[in-house]
């Protein structure tokens, strides 16, 4: 009997519209929404359901935004009996994966999202940094690239999402260098990112030791599920781990690709992304098929997915 891991997705997966669905259909949701406008003193909800998209891409509004619709979902999903045994979220994701795991509460992860939102955005001017994705191109040449570059400023990898994905981050002229050097070591595609600053780089450490300070503030609680984190892919093993790692995710690379590999050690053969988008699926099904194991993978981001995944997930249960 294999095990269920939910994994939630970051910054960029943000659409309008995104949890209107479950909010009319789910009180449980519902709620959640308005503990959202609630701790927010603003209305997240009507900005997820409505936008206008230039205010929802707004890492500040972002963070918040995407938290409320996962956990939207998560507790509709709960509430038809569905769990699971392991959690992971990339990036923000991470703090989602936190929240259903009881180690943070609702009304306190999102004050907290927003203000780290607000501080990786100030960490560097805008427009100063950027992050591109290499595709098609190994870990080593990925490095190799940046290794080229790395005396004319600061460029680094960000997220290794999974085999033949990697994703790079630093200052603007420098991460144009490494991409062109990406290039030439036989990358097939660099696709420069719509993001305003440099996520998961050297850069944003400022960031992180404000955030420090944000995280004194809050309540964290024993965790009754196992979250596998973003900066060494393993478990946390107890509440005293959380602060330390969610400081250094702020500038440490995300390894995600390794994050699937330890789900996968444990047992988990069913993935289901709680959350907007799909990336995080399509992630996973590469890193299994590079190793050659069968999962299963699941994305619920509107009410089909949802009952199609509750089906499917009720038959194996």
């Amino acid at each position: 009997m294999g095990k269920t891991a939910f994994i939630f997705p970051g910054q960029g997966a943000q659409f309008v519209g995104m949890g209107k669905d479950f909010y009319d259909n789910f009180s449980v949701a519902r709620e959640v929404f308005d503990i959202a406008d609630e701790s927010l003193g603003k209305y997240i909800s009507k900005l997820c359901f409505e936008g206008p998209d230039e205010e929802l891409v707004k890492t500040e509004n972002t963070q918040p935004a995407i938290l409320a619709t996962s956990i939207a979902i998560y507790k509709a999903l709960q509430q038809e009996g569905v769990d699971f045994e392991y959690a992971a979220g990339l990036s923000l994701g991470e703090y989602t994966a936190l929240v259903s795991a009881n180690a943070l509460e609702l009304e306190e992860a999102l004050p907290l999202v927003q203000k780290r939102g607000k501080l990786m955005q100030e960490a560097v001017p805008l427009g100063k940094g950027g992050m591109a994705a290499v595709l098609g191109l190994e870990k080593d040449k990925v490095e190799e690239a940046i290794n080229k570059v790395k005396d004319f400023g600061v460029v680094e990898i960000a997220n290794y999402n999974c085999p033949g994905q990697i994703v790079i981050s630093g200052e603007r002229d420098v991460l144009k260098l490494a991409a062109e050097e990406a290039k030439k070591l036989g990358a097939k595609k660099i696709v420069f990112l719509p993001v305003s600053a440099p996520f998961h780089c050297s850069l944003l450490q400022p960031a992180g030791e404000r955030l420090k300070e944000e995280l004194k503030k809050v309540k964290i609680n024993d965790l009754n599920k196992v979250v596998v984190a973003n900066v060494d892919a393993k478990p946390i093993k107890d509440k005293e781990e959380v602060p330390p790692r969610l400081i250094r995710q702020v500038s440490n690379s995300v390894l995600w690709c390794d994050s699937v590999n330890t789900m996968i050690d444990n047992g988990v053969d069913t993935f289901v992304e709680v959350g907007p988008g799909k990336s995080l699926t399509g992630f996973v099904k590469r890193t299994a098929k590079a190793r050659g194991v069968q999962v299963n993978t699941l994305n619920i981001s509107n009410i089909d997915d949802f009952k199609e995944a509750c089906e499917f997930l009720s038959r194996e249960g």
